[in-house]
């Protein structure tokens, strides 16, 4: 097997492996959360992995061959199951040292009145792109479930916390996302997007990592306030 077909699953263990290295860090402590994160990145993942399965199948994306082992479940190669692991983990990881760094600045009503502002923006994109599946499902999921959030209200303390811990993990999700498309290993049909990409990687991978890395952080913090185990 050329090792050029491990492209896909060489990137992902990189992505992975790193920042488990730094949980280990003594002020952060992440990996003493995991009790708390797995059972996040599980759920959230099973969901998301489930689209995948489904959008693949109607060829809204797809995979090359060239890139990828041959080996997949579900039809997904495996480098496409830790990129489920691997995206939020570090997401996770930036979230907690920012909360710890960060413990005393919440701006919890400023932010509260952005969000709002943003859901509105969100369910507005969904609905005027009803006719591109990938950016309708993506911020129609996107729209219901940040609404959620923000009615629930248990997540206000978080929100700038977790604001900028998305535009510091966008970094590296964007670098994967680029030589994703670049070389490429992930195809999007051109069909159902509208078209606007940054690097050739299509717009809508904003709210698609907005929505991944949203759920993981929710379930964590519902989970780790509850403290059921």
């Amino acid at each position: 097997m050329e090792l050029k077909r491990f492209t896909y699953l060489l990137l992902m263990l990189i992505t992975l492996i790193i920042p488990v290295v730094f949980s280990f860090n003594k002020r952060v402590q992440f990996f003493r959360k995991l009790k708390y994160l797995l059972p996040a990145i599980i759920f959230t993942s099973a969901i998301f992995i489930l689209w995948d399965v489904r959008f693949t199948q109607l060829n809204i994306w797809s995979f090359n061959s060239e890139f990828i082992t041959g080996l997949t479940i579900l039809n997904l190669p495996i480098g496409e199951w830790l990129f489920f692991f691997a995206v939020p983990y570090f997401s996770m990881l930036i979230y907690e040292t920012l909360k710890i760094k960060l413990n005393r600045f919440e701006q919890a009503n400023l932010f509260l009145a952005f969000s709002l502002v943003l859901l509105v923006l969100l369910g507005l994109i969904a609905w005027f792109s009803r006719q591109k599946l990938f950016t309708f499902f993506t911020f129609f999921l996107l729209t219901i479930y940040f609404g959620y959030t923000i009615f629930r209200n248990r997540f206000k303390p978080y929100f700038i916390k977790f604001y900028l811990a998305y535009f510091i993990a966008l970094i590296p999700f964007f670098i994967i996302r680029v030589i994703q498309t670049e070389l490429p290993i992930l195809i999007y049909n051109s069909a159902q997007i509208i078209g606007n990409r940054i690097i050739n990687v299509p717009i809508e991978n904003l709210g698609y990592f907005f929505l991944l890395f949203l759920m993981n952080v929710t379930i964590f913090e519902y989970l780790k306030e509850r403290q059921f185990y």
